[in-house]
């Protein structure tokens, strides 16, 4: 199965409350969470995001996904593009590398923020409530 994870990170003072979201989209339907993770980077939440993301696509039996982030240093960091240098980083960039290994395949793209409207929405509620949220809607 082959599935979209759009990806956002949100920290209100970074370092501040922070939180992340995600959205799948795939063939069974569309996935959507977030998660209050202290207070901490807006980085740090984009990592958790990519993270917490990856972990349902596994559960949702995905094999091929397409990660949708509009962070350039978190894409370009995953690409090998740029190093990661930020102790706070270095961690969860190798889980999420390690979890990338377990897919087929993963492409990693950066897109605009108009089209990461949703994951955005969901991570900055969580920064601001210290709550999440999880639901998923059939097709």
């Amino acid at each position: 199965m082959e599935c979209e994870l759009y990806i956002d990170g949100a920290s209100l003072g970074n370092p501040g409350p922070a939180g992340y979201g995600y959205v799948i989209r795939c063939e069974d339907g569309i996935h959507k969470a977030s998660g209050h993770i202290g207070v901490t980077t807006n980085n740090v939440a984009e990592y958790r995001a990519l993270i917490e993301g990856l972990r349902r696509c596994l559960e949702l039996g995905c094999r091929r996904v397409r990660v949708c982030s509009d962070s350039e240093l978190l894409v370009k960091q995953l690409r090998g593009d740029y190093r990661v240098r930020s102790r706070n980083l270095i961690a969860l960039h190798g889980e999420a590398l390690e979890l990338m290994r377990s897919f087929e395949s993963v492409e990693v793209v950066h897109v605009s923020r108009e089209l990461n409207v949703e994951a955005d929405r969901l991570a900055k509620s969580a920064a601001k409530t210290g709550t999440g949220e999880t639901r998923s809607r059939g097709r």
